[in-house]
């Protein structure tokens, strides 16, 4: 226990934990300012050692394995308010820092994501069943950061309704433009676009489990004539389109991919055309994924930091036409998947177990204070080859939002 009690003593200042550790001893850890308070237990003495080198990986793995539980009412949520609350700490730890060190030299190994390993990686999260989406996504199956302009009493479906109808109107749509979205998810949007704007769209996606609900619902919605959804890599995506749309798909490109990434945005877009990203961000310098999002809910993925996207931009002769970062709404959006999930818990483990319940319910309560205390937020960037393909003048899309914000989508 000598190394991680040297480790936690370091990193917990605010709030206390109190670990009883795989001999019976109890350690006492932080109380020096008001925060979260955690009991928890170890049932493994390796991880006296393993949770002293790597605690985000261990952690979460004992968790799931039920060699680290929680007493007196604690629960993991605590367990990672607590590590929100002091992560700076944590960072400054010296054997934390030779960690990331190498976690940065091996980062563009950790990312590589060439057409078939991209594919593969892609569908290690979004193959998983639909019917466990159901239980904690709004009615739509949206998959990303929703909009919340009231956040106390949105509902997560009018919050999502709320994104498309935001996405929608950036792009400027007119009937009979033409719209290539890629990572189409469930087809909400590529729906939203045919229904509200009668533009069409072709979508692309990795996962054919989420293609094959995405044409029944296009179905469903009366627009399977202005909808095509193909499964393809997006970098064999041929043809010139009005727009370019992403949501929530260059988080998984890599960072030894983005130029390929934008690269093709600019080639999918025909004279005066533009595109527009939703993505991911981090406001912090370029970092690493954690290795527990690594390994267990997105390999192959990272988060940019915003240097790292205007670098790409420019290298590929891009106008960066218009940026908004979207701050806390991820964090909303989160919140209403883990009071979901949790509410559904038993379903959940019904479609899968109980070591996949523990891994999701760490997922969300990690993501979630990522977004509320940590360097996450969401980013929309519109991009264009032509300076003057975007309007000048942001209120173009604002009547676009209010018409787009009147239609509904169906979510058979």
């Amino acid at each position: 226990m000598r190394l991680l009690s040297g480790l936690l003593k370091k990193f917990i200042r605010n709030g206390r934990l109190v670990l009883t550790d795989a001999d019976g001893g109890v350690h006492p850890f932080g109380g020096d300012g008001p925060g979260p308070q955690v009991r928890l237990s170890l049932h493994d003495r390796a991880l006296h050692t393993k949770l002293a080198f790597n605690p985000e990986l261990y952690a979460a793995e004992a968790y799931m394995d039920g060699t680290l539980t929680f007493a007196e009412g604690s629960s993991v949520y605590d367990l990672l308010n607590l590590f929100s609350e002091n992560r700076k700490g944590l960072g400054s730890a010296g054997s934390q820092q030779m960690l990331r060190r190498a976690w940065r030299v091996a980062r563009r190994w950790q990312q590589a994501n060439p057409v078939g390993v991209a594919a593969k990686n892609a569908r290690h999260h979004y193959d998983l069943s639909t019917d466990l989406y159901r239980l904690f996504l709004d009615e739509g199956l949206n998959y990303s950061c929703a909009f919340f302009e009231r956040p106390q009493t949105d509902t997560l479906e009018e919050a999502q309704l709320a994104k498309l109808a935001r996405i929608t109107a950036k792009l400027g749509l007119r009937p009979g433009h033409t719209v290539a979205e890629i990572g189409s998810g469930w087809g909400s949007l590529a729906i939203h676009i045919a229904r509200t704007s009668g533009a069409h769209v072709v979508a692309i996606n990795v996962s054919p489990e989420q293609i094959k609900i995405a044409r029944e619902r296009a179905a469903a919605a009366g627009v399977a004539d202005r909808v095509e959804f193909r499964e393809m890599d997006y970098r064999n995506l041929t043809g010139r389109f009005d727009r370019v749309v992403s949501v929530g798909m260059m988080e998984h490109v890599g960072i030894g991919h983005f130029d390929a990434y934008f690269g093709k945005i600019r080639d999918l877009l025909g004279e005066g055309g533009y595109g527009l990203i939703h993505c991911i961000g981090r406001m912090s310098p370029p970092g690493t994924t954690s290795p527990f999002i690594r390994k267990y809910i997105f390999p192959g993925g990272y988060v940019p930091a915003l240097s790292e996207v205007f670098a790409a931009t420019e290298r590929q002769g891009l106008w960066v036409a218009d940026m908004e970062v979207l701050r806390l709404h991820y964090h909303h959006t989160i919140r209403h998947w883990r009071q979901r999930f949790t509410a559904n818990r038993a379903a959940a483990a019904a479609i899968y177990d109980e070591r996949f319940c523990r891994m999701w319910e760490f997922y969300l309560a990690a993501v979630e204070f990522g977004f509320l205390t940590g360097s996450n937020m969401v980013f929309q960037v519109a991009v264009s080859p032509a300076i003057d393909a975007v309007p000048i003048v942001r209120d173009f899309m604002v009547e676009d939002i209010r018409r787009s914000r009147g239609a509904t989508i169906s979510v058979t």
